[in-house]
């Protein structure tokens, strides 16, 4: 006897649109005989919609080959939470504003149901980062992954905080500033691109240590392998001990002077599922708009 295939489905928290378009999806699901199961905060709105499905709660136990998500990069990050320990693929509608981690867009829920109701999709793998935080003893105080980035950053606007940052076990600068990002290449178009780090192609197996308004001659973003380690240490002194990690804008750990936080390659890497051919370098004119004409190009409107 053939084995139930089963489709996770994660729901944008606030918008309406998004839980319409996973009803779309779950019925065409239905119609291939595949299971979808939803996170439990959305079981009974997409139960009310579809009375006569059966809809059960996305659980630790639930065996499923897919996770499809409704919503922008945000819904994507906190499905990675479920989905990178256990190496299930996700694949991401957007709803969002830029959608860079995101497949396809709601109006093509259709193409979609097909592609995976016949599995006719490819995964793309992404490096991901993990974070480390010691104490002054060595002690491990926390650990958490990261598919975007890992942020220390001040825990007082009052006071910059100071790092030394370390790569390979070699210093590499101190900077009084007001955080040090380790971005990956999915991330290097998220905070890391705000903070003005480079934009990493996301197959580049890479990633990049990027200063926030450090106070430093020197305090540009490093690219460095995948295989490097960085380390940021804490120090004291009248700048101040207090900061605080964060991962993916999800996960924090407070810390303290002497604290260090060690971050490398995370030992599994996120899966995206792609159901087409789609160059990176498209993607990026798409999202941002970039003007691939330049202003040379002749004007549109000759009164101008």
């Amino acid at each position: 006897m053939e084995e139930t295939r089963r489709v996770a489905v994660v729901i944008h928290p606030t918008r309406p649109e998004a839980v319409t378009a996973a009803v779309r999806f779950i019925d065409g699901m239905r119609r291939h005989t595949i299971e979808c199961v939803v996170e439990a905060n959305h079981v009974d709105q997409v139960r009310e919609q579809l009375p006569d499905a059966y809809i059960s709660p996305l659980a630790v136990g639930s065996r499923v080959e897919l996770i499809v998500v409704f919503g922008g990069d945000g819904s994507m990050l906190r499905a990675s939470e479920w989905a990178l320990p256990r190496g299930i693929p996700l694949l991401g509608v957007n709803l969002g504003h830029v959608g860079f981690l995101a497949e396809l867009e709601a109006s093509e829920i259709r193409e979609l149901i097909e592609k995976v109701a016949a599995r006719d999709y490819t995964i793309e793998r992404r490096l991901t980062l993990g974070a480390h935080v010691f104490d002054t003893d060595g002690t491990t105080l926390w650990n958490s992954f990261a598919v975007n980035e890992v942020s220390t950053e001040k825990a007082s606007r009052r006071r910059m905080a100071d790092l030394m940052v370390s790569i390979d076990g070699r210093p590499l600068s101190r900077w009084a500033c007001d955080g040090v990002l380790v971005a990956s290449a999915s991330g290097s178009t998220a905070y890391g691109f705000s903070a003005g780090g480079p934009v990493i192609w996301p197959n580049t197996e890479a990633f990049e240590v990027v200063p926030i308004a450090a106070h430093a001659l020197f305090a540009q973003a490093c690219v460095v392998a995948p295989s490097s380690q960085v380390e940021l240490q804490l120090m004291g002194g009248d700048l101040g001990p207090d900061a605080v990690v964060w991962c993916d804008g999800r996960r924090s750990a407070d810390l303290r002077s002497g604290c260090s936080i060690v971050i490398e390659r995370y030992p599994q890497d996120l899966q995206i599922a792609r159901l087409s051919e789609q160059p990176f370098t498209t993607r990026l004119v798409k999202k941002f708009g970039l003007d691939v004409e330049g202003w040379r190009a002749p004007r549109r409107n000759p009164r101008f």
